[in-house]
């Protein structure tokens, strides 16, 4: 007689239960539908891991563009004077620059500024 019930079922149902762990009702107790809103659950985490990745870019963008206009330049003018002046500075590092460090910020869109006049 061939066993259904094993210790490696047991453990993926023990594995799923402690996924369900904190959800409401039958999402939590009833196996069904644990399987159903744990699967749910784990689709709708991939897909938040990566809007989280375009939310941070759009912060990014969006301080760098408060920060260059302040200096006299848009966004897209920053981006473009910093690829002819070869710096290659991604827009997080950039961000934090014009947050933590103003005079560092300043000298590299003065640097950009240059590139697009001459």
């Amino acid at each position: 007689m061939r066993a259904h019930h094993g210790s490696a079922r047991n453990q993926k149902k023990k594995k799923l239960f402690k996924a369900a762990k904190g959800f409401r009702g039958a999402r939590s107790k009833h196996y069904k539908v644990v399987i159903q809103s744990v699967k749910r659950a784990e689709a709708a985490a991939y897909v938040g891991r990566k809007q989280k990745k375009r939310d941070m870019r759009r912060l990014w963008i969006t301080r760098l563009n408060i920060a260059s206009r302040a200096q006299g330049l848009p966004y897209s003018r920053l981006i473009a004077g910093l690829q002819k002046a070869d710096i290659r500075l991604d827009r997080k590092q950039l961000s934090e620059l014009a947050i933590h460090q103003p005079e560092a910020f300043a000298q590299i869109v003065s640097q950009a500024k240059a590139a697009l006049d001459g």
